[in-house]
C-alpha cells in the first residue's frame, strides 16, 4: 500500500467542516480530492462507482436523499454525475442545522444552471490542486510564506536549495499528480501527465457537457496554449494557431472547447491587477495564459526533459506555471488569488499575490540568478508609483506588504533595498 502523503488542503478541509454542513472539494481529475476527503469521511459514496453507478443514477432521479444516508461526515465523490445530488445536500443542511454533515468531491466546476441554488451558506467551496513541491517533498520548506507575510523583514538568509536546474525540469515534466509522484521510475512518471492529457483529449472534453468535441482540435488547442503559456497572447492569436492545421474552427468553437477545459480546471488564467498607478491606457488587462499544472503545458508540446534543459528559455515561462501553482497552494488557507501587473511601459510584476485580508505581495519569477536584479528593480518601482500615487491623495492603494522574487536559484536571502529572494525549492505555506 502506498503511503499517504499530507495535503495543505487536509487541514484545511477539516476546520471547514467545523464551519459548515457541507464542504464541496474541487480540481482537476488525478490531484488527489478523493483520497484527501476520504481520510476524514465516516462514510463514502462513489458515484461512478461501475458496478453501482447505474443505481445511484437512478435514486438520484427519483430519491436522491437516500443516497444520503450515512455516517457523517459522508463523502459524495463525484457527485456532478447526478445534479440533483447538490439540491439534496443542501436541503438536508438546512433541515439538520448541524456541522460537517457531507463532503462533496468533483472534478468540473458547478454548473449553476443545473441546480436550483448556489448552495451558499450551506455548501462552502474549497479547491485542491495538485501537489506543490513542498508537498511532494521536493521542496524542503526552510522559508515560510505565511511567515514572510506575518514578520516583516524576517530573517531567510542561510535557506537553500537542494532543486538544481535538472530535478526543477524533471519535476515540472512530471507534475504534482500524487499517482505520478510516488511512481518507481522516470519514465513512469512521465507517463501519467501524458494520459492525463490523452484522457482530456479522447473522452473528458466531451462528456464535461454532453457537446462532442473532436480530440485533435482540443491537443491543437491546448498544444497552441503551450506555445503560448506565461504570455499575454490573444485568444486570436490562440485561433490563428489552431487554423494552421484546422481550417474549420471558428471563433464560436474555440470559446466552447475553452470553456470545457476552464470547466475541466485544466486552463486557468491569470486576470490582470490595474491600479490607478498608471493611465488605463497604459496598463494591459487581457488575462495570462495559465494551466493547473506545468506537466500539462510539457505534455501538450511533446518534449522531453533533455530538450527542456537544452531549451531554457522555454522552460522559463513553464517554470513561471510551476511558481503560480505552489504559490496557490501555499497561499490557500488565506485565501489567496493571483493576478499580474504589466503595463506598455515595460513595468511588470509575474505575479500579484493577494489574500483575504487585503495583504498582497509583488513578485517576479526567475529562472537563472543573472535576472534576479532586473525582477528585484520592477518590484521596487513599482512599490515607488503606489508611493506617489498615494502623495497625491488620489485614493489610497494599499502598499505591497511583500516583495520576492522567486528563483530556481540556490540560495535563499534578503536584499539592502528589502527584497526577499526565495529559491522555489525552498518555499512552503
Amino acid at each position: 500500500m502506498k503511503e499517504y502523503m499530507p495535503r495543505i488542503a487536509d487541514s484545511l478541509l477539516k476546520e471547514t467542516l467545523e464551519y459548515v454542513g457541507a464542504v464541496l472539494l474541487a480540481g482537476p481529475k488525478w490531484c488527489g480530492k478523493t483520497t484527501t476527503a476520504e481520510a476524514l469521511a465516516a462514510s463514502v459514496l462513489k458515484m461512478q462507482d461501475p458496478d453501482k453507478s447505474k443505481a445511484y443514477l437512478a435514486l438520484a432521479d427519483t430519491k436522491p436523499s437516500l443516497l444520503l444516508k450515512g455516517e457523517n461526515p459522508r463523502l459524495i465523490d463525484e457527485w456532478q454525475v447526478a445534479p440533483a445530488l447538490w439540491d439534496a445536500v443542501r436541503t438536508e443542511v438546512d433541515e439538520r442545522q448541524e456541522e460537517g454533515l457531507f463532503i462533496l468531491t468533483g472534478s468540473t466546476s458547478v454548473d449553476e444552471t443545473k441546480i436550483m441554488h448556489s448552495g451558499t451558506g450551506r455548501i462552502a467551496r474549497l479547491k485542491m490542486l495538485p501537489m506543490s513541491l513542498y508537498e511532494s517533498r521536493e521542496s524542503n520548506g526552510a522559508v515560510s510564506l505565511k511567515r514572510l507575510f506575518d514578520e516583516p523583514g524576517c530573517d531567510i538568509d542561510g535557506a537553500v536549495s537542494s532543486l538544481g536546474i535538472e530535478e526543477l525540469v524533471f519535476c515540472a515534466c512530471r507534475g504534482g499528480w500524487p499517482a505520478s509522484v510516488q511512481k518507481k521510475s522516470e519514465k513512469a512518471a512521465m507517463f501519467v501527465a501524458k494520459s492525463y492529457l490523452e484522457n482530456i483529449c479522447e473522452a473528458d472534453v466531451s462528456s464535461v457537457d454532453g457537446t462532442k468535441r473532436e480530440p485533435q482540435k482540443v491537443r491543437a488547442l491546448l498544444k497552441a496554449y503551450a506555445r503560448n503559456v506565461s504570455t499575454l497572447a490573444t485568444n486570436a492569436s490562440i485561433l490563428k494557431d489552431i487554423r494552421a492545421n484546422f481550417t474549420d474552427m471558428s471563433e464560436a468553437s474555440l470559446y466552447s472547447y475553452l470553456n470545457a477545459l476552464n470547466k475541466l480546471f485544466v486552463i486557468e488564467d491569470i486576470p490582470a491587477w490595474s491600479p490607478a498607478i498608471r493611465s488605463a491606457t497604459t496598463i494591459r488587462t487581457g488575462n495570462k495564459k495559465e494551466f493547473t499544472d506545468p506537466s500539462i503545458a510539457v505534455a501538450a508540446l511533446g518534449v522531453s526533459k533533455s530538450e527542456l534543459l537544452m531549451d531554457l528559455n522555454t522552460f522559463g515561462f513553464i517554470f513561471e506555471t510551476l511558481c503560480i501553482r505552489d504559490l496557490k497552494a501555499y497561499s490557500c488557507a488565506n485565501g489567496g488569488s493571483v493576478s499580474y501587473y504589466h503595463d506598455r511601459l515595460g513595468l511588470e510584476a509575474d505575479c500579484v499575490l493577494h489574500l483575504d485580508d487585503g495583504r498582497y505581495a509583488l513578485m517576479e519569477f526567475k529562472l537563472g540568478s543573472r535576472q534576479i536584479g532586473e525582477g528585484a528593480a520592477h518590484l521596487l518601482e513599482l512599490k515607488r508609483l503606489v508611493r506617489e500615487h498615494n502623495k497625491k491623495q488620489e485614493g489610497q492603494i494599499r502598499e505591497p506588504d511583500l516583495l520576492m522574487v522567486v528563483t530556481g536559484g540556490e540560495f535563499a536571502y534578503k536584499t539592502k533595498d528589502g527584497v526577499y529572494v526565495v529559491p522555489i525549492g525552498c518555499l512552503k505555506d
